[in-house]
């Protein structure tokens, strides 16, 4: 486990509102996470980073964030699936930053296949990673925001959290309760100055999506580019990929002024998926 701080200057013109607050973002090693995290650290945010991939790269991604925002980063390796990690990892925040005014719970995994050969460890993990991680890090970031009457939660769900697909049994699983897990979560801490909402992102084009096109190719029998063509970006009415970067504009929102009777709110953001 690694963390440590930026003593860079500020470049960017922060929001009032974020400048100084801390934020842990999970699976932000690449893909959605790190574009929110970016998105964060524009704003004067200090950002812990957590999630897998080469230690240099990580180390690089960490001080051009620190470099080109002026603000503090952290590392964790954590592993979500595990209780003891992220309670380390929340200790790190803390020990980096003194505080964690923000969660973005982030970390995912997909497996396609269909229900009757669908692998039970497959199962276990996804559930473990994509929606139990979720409850362990609430419940170890709710007791300082209640103290302090403010924080931010941001689950990032999915359009699977709104609709199904076939062969994402775990995954739409996973994103349904993830969805349940905000609202409740969300009512508990709505007189204490906490949101609770979560991000429903249609397909975007990060390494969990690319991932899955081979499976998902063969588990319909489709070649790799009718599954872009007619599976992914024909669900989304505008035929178009969701950026990771729109994402982050979005949860930085969520977290200003603007977005402080936002909550346990499904932000849909899939070019009109679930319009249809």
């Amino acid at each position: 486990m690694k963390h440590g701080l930026a003593t860079t200057k500020v470049h960017a013109t922060p929001r009032p509102a974020l400048l100084g607050k801390s934020a842990i973002v999970t699976g932000s090693t690449s893909g959605i996470g790190l574009a929110v995290a970016r998105a964060f650290a524009a704003q004067g945010m200090n950002v812990l980073l957590n999630g897998l991939g080469n230690e240099t790269e990580i180390k690089r991604t960490r001080i051009a964030i620190e470099t080109e925002f002026g603000v503090g980063t952290a590392y964790s390796g954590a592993d979500v699936s595990k209780a003891d990690d992220i309670s380390a990892m929340v200790e790190a925040a803390h020990k980096a930053f003194r505080k964690v005014d923000v969660l973005v719970n982030n970390a995912g995994i997909q497996h396609v296949e269909p229900i009757e050969t669908f692998p039970v460890a497959k199962w276990d993990a996804i559930i473990a990673i994509n929606l139990t991680a979720a409850f362990h890090t609430i419940r170890a970031v709710i007791p300082e925001m209640k103290k302090r009457k403010w924080g931010r939660i941001i689950n990032v769900a999915s359009a699977h959290a709104l609709v199904a697909s076939p062969f994402k049994s775990a995954y739409v699983a996973s994103k349904h309760g993830i969805l349940g897990l905000t609202k409740a979560v969300a009512l508990e801490t709505a007189e204490h100055g906490i949101t609770v909402n979560a991000i429903c992102p249609g397909y975007v084009l990060t390494p969990l999506v690319q991932k899955q096109i081979p499976e998902t190719a063969k588990a319909r029998g489709l070649s790799e580019e009718q599954v872009v063509r007619d599976v992914l970006l024909h669900a989304q009415p505008t035929h178009q990929f969701v950026t990771a970067e729109q994402i982050g504009a979005l949860a930085v929102f969520l977290c200003g002024d603007s977005g402080a009777q936002i909550t346990g709110a499904a932000i849909p953001i899939e070019g009109g998926w679930t319009a249809q």
